[in-house]
């Protein structure tokens, strides 16, 4: 009898727990509600000096086919180069990042993670190879989600 009780107590304390966590997902942050969010800049700093990241005014390619606003800047302490840009458009709402691909920001954010990369690096480096075939498991399937999505987000 008094396991019965101890489990319920602890049973009703997971529960309890799990509706106050389950509550204060639902509030939305400050910086969410930010109507001027998709008019701030993203920005990078590269590794090489400014006439190497866009030698006579022409953009890598990963930016040069963006319809973005970019601007350059000397990094502090001879750091190499800080690049922004933000995209012309207005982002279409909050819900179109969950549906993936439909962000402007999102692409903005993607083409200067390849920016870097590629003058950096030379080349294009990617998180892991595109597999022929899909995990069957549920983690397998949450994996190949995050990779077909890890260049997207995150800070840069």
């Amino acid at each position: 009898m008094k396991r019965l009780v101890a489990g319920a107590a602890a049973l009703a304390a997971a529960g309890l727990g799990m509706a106050r966590w389950a509550a204060s997902r639902g509030r939305v942050p400050g910086a969410a509600k930010d109507p001027l969010e998709s008019s701030r800049w993203l920005g990078i700093t590269i590794n090489r000096p400014p006439d190497e990241v866009a030698p006579g005014g022409h953009l890598p390619e990963p930016l040069g086919r963006m319809d973005a606003e970019v601007r350059m800047n000397r990094a502090p302490g001879d750091r190499g180069t800080e690049l922004y840009a933000r995209p012309r458009a207005q982002r279409p709402g909050t819900l179109a990042r969950l549906r993936g691909g439909e962000d402007p920001r999102t692409e903005i954010r993607t083409a200067l993670r390849e920016t870097k990369s590629l003058l950096e690096t030379g080349d294009v480096l990617r998180s892991d190879e595109e597999m022929e075939t899909t995990r069957p498991t549920l983690p397998g399937k949450v994996l190949d989600m995050a990779l077909g999505r890890a260049a997207e987000g995150g800070r840069l």
